[in-house]
């Protein structure tokens, strides 16, 4: 099956060479010039992945990523970002976006972004050995990508649910950020990719720690990482 990718972006001329390189890979490619339009075709036509650019010409990126979850649309966004502006990147990550890519890339390095989200968001999970892991009062159904404490479900990006797993299914280890970066984003650390996943730790906590100042669940190992409590 060939997956469809939204392109939101302005410029004529980048969107092109996107959609040229895109599609001699076999993705089909939807392009929109505006965060409006792109919304409502992903309304209309889901697409599998989505790449948003930050400038848009009605509005900002960050809001339209905002808008997007907040319409429950869960497939992973990539955002398009310009370079040396690191506020650009967190600011991303907390509207909800799972990875970024600084302006300009090459192609190959966006590929590889891609395919590692597709990867991740559509085919590992549904080869988990247990439909649902248990931790403490918190139910992740594998089979549906979903996260309940006491019947209520838990909204978590397509990251932020790989990456709880990952936790789960190593409790009580210590996990690097390096690690982390390579096996929830699917590429080798940066610096960083490394301070991409201290936002992403960051908003998990908010969304299943009672008191997400005071972590009991998700902990930090100082000079290591991250890791899930035993108990």
């Amino acid at each position: 099956m060939t997956n469809t990718i939204l392109l939101i972006e302005d410029d004529p001329a980048i969107a092109q060479s996107l959609r040229t390189g895109l599609e001699r890979e076999s993705f089909t490619v939807v392009w929109k010039a505006s965060g409006g339009e792109g919304i409502h075709h992903a309304q209309k036509s889901p697409p599998h992945l989505i790449l948003l650019d930050v400038r848009l010409p009605d509005g900002s990126g960050f809001d339209f990523c905002r808008q997007m979850r907040q319409m429950g649309m869960r497939q992973p966004i990539l955002m398009l970002t310009v370079q040396h502006e690191e506020m650009d990147k967190v600011l991303g990550l907390e509207m909800g976006a799972d990875d970024y890519i600084t302006k300009p890339f090459g192609l190959r390095e966006l590929l590889s972004r891609i395919r590692a989200q597709l990867r991740r968001a559509y085919g590992e999970l549904s080869n988990a050995e247990a439909n649902t892991i248990y931790i403490n009062d918190l139910a992740i159904d594998l089979t549906r990508s979903q996260v309940t404490r006491g019947g209520e479900t838990i909204s978590l990006t397509p990251t932020e649910f790989r990456l709880l797993v990952y936790l789960a299914r190593h409790r009580g280890q210590a996990l690097s950020r390096g690690q982390i970066v390579e096996a929830v984003w699917g590429y080798s650390a940066d610096p960083e990719s490394e301070r991409t996943v201290n936002v992403h730790i960051r908003r998990l906590r908010e969304k299943i720690e009672p008191e997400p100042g005071r972590p009991a669940l998700l902990l930090t190992v100082p000079g290591i990482g991250y890791r899930l409590a035993n108990e």
